[in-house]
C-alpha cells in the first residue's frame, strides 16, 4: 500500500498504461475533524460546500477534470459528489 505525501490523507497507486510504471497520487487533507470523527462525511452540508467548490475547479482545470486518477477526481469520489451536491 502506498504512503500518502506529508499532509495528505490518502494515496492511490496505478500503473501508467503508456510507460508501464507505477504512479502514486496523494489526495485529501490529513487529520481528523474537530470532533474527532472522519474528515470526509458525504451527504452533509460540509460535503455540499466541498462539491460546489470543487465543481468550480472542474471548470477551471479541464485536464484534471478529464483524468479519473487526478487528486481532484479522487477527492470528489470520496465526497460522493454529483454536480454541486454530495450524496450519501
Amino acid at each position: 500500500m502506498a504512503t500518502p505525501a506529508k499532509g495528505k490523507a490518502k494515496a492511490k497507486t496505478y500503473v501508467n498504461p503508456d510507460t508501464g510504471r507505477k504512479n502514486t497520487v496523494s489526495y485529501g487533507q490529513a487529520g481528523a475533524a474537530t470532533d474527532g470523527g472522519p474528515r470526509v462525511r458525504p451527504g452533509t452540508s460540509k460535503g455540499d460546500a466541498y462539491c460546489a467548490r470543487s465543481a468550480g475547479q472542474m471548470r477551471d482545470h479541464p485536464e484534471a477534470a478529464k483524468n479519473p486518477k487526478s487528486p481532484l477526481r479522487l477527492s470528489r469520489q470520496a465526497w460522493a459528489c454529483e454536480g454541486e451536491k454530495s450524496k450519501k
